[in-house]
Order: structure tokens, then sequence, then C-alpha cells
């Protein structure tokens, strides 16, 4: 009978993307309105006039946060953003979204609500209508799934495939700042286990700790891209690295990249930092995550009007796949750029998304 049982395949050898791979590498489409499904940062459904773009993300403690240092407001808001930057990446505004949860009995209903006041928060800044969602229980702890919906103008629609030999390599913002805040917090947080009576230090870092508590999306990317007449020929939001994101863009627009090191926006305290965990500032860019900043491709008719965009550095070039993803270090070398960032089935790691 040992001949018979069956295959056991554990999910951490093929990864996130793998798995995604190998679970919808049958999926067939019934419905000629749906025009992108899986494999961008969003799906696109044909509206009329426009595109209706879709995420869905799920949040499960432990996993994804941790509620020793993340407060529930908290919580709330950034479980909205990081589906909005999702729908910004489609080059789409974000117009609703709908929010569920699954709770055990340790939350009261005054903890609920903190974490209402945090997605309220988020609808509000970004001017978002929550329509709707599930409360079920949980045996244990929490977990949140929330579906955004956006729209864009079909000749504006942005996908990870677009990017062409040529084209510029920009991001949006800085980098490794929320990867080090949570160096930070997850410090703090084996320190207090061992010695509750402790008093945390958070080393005064309000912008790293922010950075992953309260991210935000780039809204206002979105909106000069619109005013400029500007229309990305890639684009995806840096949630799982620098390094990681570009390899999807690559992956999907079949052509090669290099990133110059010395490009990579990092910020004052993020390098301080970095240098104090005893972490390269550039391999924390590279490979930390949930910066949810945009990282996007441009055709070089576009770079005059790129230069004048506030918050936004060149960081490369888009080249041949048979060049390959390529590091020029500040020191003059060229290495192959590996992607080390955030994997989701990784149980010895908790606190990104």
């Amino acid at each position: 009978m040992d001949n018979f049982k069956p295959k056991f395949t554990d999910v951490n050898t093929l990864g996130e993307f793998g798995l995604i791979e190998k679970l919808t590498k049958d999926t067939i489409k019934y419905n000629t309105s749906t025009i992108k499904g899986i494999g961008d940062d969003a799906a696109v459904v044909n509206y009329g006039d426009a595109y209706l773009v879709m995420s869905t993300d799920l949040l499960i403690e432990g996993i994804h946060f941790d509620l020793m240092y993340m407060p529930l407001k908290h919580l709330g808001y950034k479980a909205v953003i990081v589906n909005l930057s999702d729908i910004y990446a489609m080059n789409a505004v974000p117009t609703q979204i709908t929010f569920s949860i699954a709770i055990s009995s340790k939350f009261s209903v005054e903890a609920l609500e903190e974490l209402y006041m945090g997605i309220h928060e988020a609808c509000r800044m970004y001017n978002v209508d929550l329509i709707g969602g599930d409360t079920t229980s949980s045996t244990k702890g929490l977990s949140i799934s929330v579906t955004a919906m956006g729209q864009v103008k079909k000749e504006k629609i942005t996908y990870r495939s677009g990017a062409k030999v040529g084209d510029i390599l920009c991001v949006t913002g800085d980098l490794g700042a929320a990867y080090l805040g949570l160096q930070i917090l997850e410090r703090e947080k084996q320190l207090y286990v061992s010695n509750p009576g402790i008093k945390p230090d958070l080393e005064d870092q309000k912008y790293l700790l922010e950075r992953q508590l309260k991210p935000e999306a780039r809204k206002d990317s979105i909106m000069y891209f619109a005013k400029q007449g500007i229309i990305p020929t890639a684009m995806i939001d840096v949630s799982d690295g620098l390094a990681s994101d570009l390899m999807h863009i690559c992956k999907a627009s079949d052509v090669g990249a290099y990133i110059e090191e010395a490009k990579i926006p990092i910020k004052d305290e993020a390098q301080l930092m970095a240098i104090k965990f005893r972490l390269d500032p550039a391999t924390t860019a590279l490979n930390g995550g949930e910066d949810y900043e945009l990282l996007f491709t441009i055709d070089e008719s576009d770079l005059e009007k790129i230069k004048h965009m506030p918050d936004v550095y060149i960081i490369g070039e888009i080249t041949d796949r048979k060049d390959g993803l390529k590091l020029h270090t500040s020191g003059g070398n060229i290495h192959k750029l590996k992607a080390q960032g955030w994997n989701h089935f990784d149980d010895e790691t908790t606190g990104q998304n």
C-alpha cells in the first residue's frame, strides 16, 4: 500500500510566485470582459469606456503583522494602503474597497472600532469608499482580507509587461526605511520578551517606524502622470523589494535591466540605521520590501517631464533580455542582481506583507 501514498510537496520549495504559477497555469478565461487576470498588480476588467481594476490582499496575524507593536488603528490604515498601492501601480485611481475580517474571542468591540478608525482614515485620505465586506469568527488571532477597486481610461492602463529596451528606469520616494523600521520593532520585541520590565528604545526614529507602521500610497505620482500626459511603459509597486519587483517587470516584459547603486534613493536615517544593524544600506533598499513606492519605466521622449517630477529618481535603464539584470556598484563593478526579498511562505519572518 506504500506505493499509493499521496505525493507531498512542501510549498516552500516553490515560493509564493512559483506556487501561484503552478496553481493557475490551467486557468481558462471564459468571459471576454476579462482583459487581464493573474500576473500583474491588479486584475483588469472591461468597464464600458474605461477599465475596472481590482486587487486583493490577505493579511494574517503572526505572518504579515504582529500586534505586539502594530497598533490596530495603524493596521487598519496599512491594510487599505497596501491594496490602493496596487491600483496606483496600474496607473489607475482607486474608488472603492471591501474589508473582511476573521476574529478570535480575544478581540473586544472597542479593539475592532480602533481597527476601523484606521480604515476610515485611509478611505478619507484617498477618497475611497468602503462598500462592504464580511465578518466571521476565527479560532486564532486576526485575519484581514481587503479588495480594492479602481478605474483607468483604456489608453492609460499600465502593465508590468510594457517595458522595452532603452526605456528609463525610475522609482519614487526612498527605499529600505520600512525594512529598517521593522528591524527596530523586532529588536525591541525580543528584548521585551526577555525582560518585560524593559523600556522600549525606539531611538527617536519616527520616519523609519512610520514607513513600516503607516505607509502611504503614491497617489501624487499618478496625478502627476495625468497632468503631464505621461503613461509609463511598465510599472509595479515596491512591496517585495526593489530587486524582486524589477525582476517581475523584466520577466513580464521579456527584457533585462541595470540599476546604478549610487542612484538608489536611501534616506540618511536609513543609511545610519542600516550601518548600526551591520547591514549594507544598498542591500536593505534592494531587498527590504514594504516601501510601497512605484517602480516604473518611461520612454526616452518623456525624460524632460520626469526630470521635473517631485520625489522621483532615475536609477537605471532597460536592456536586452540576454544582458540579464545587473547592478552597477558605486565602486565601478558589475554584479548580477539577485532577489532576496520578502517570501510569504517564510515562517521565520513576520511583520511584512
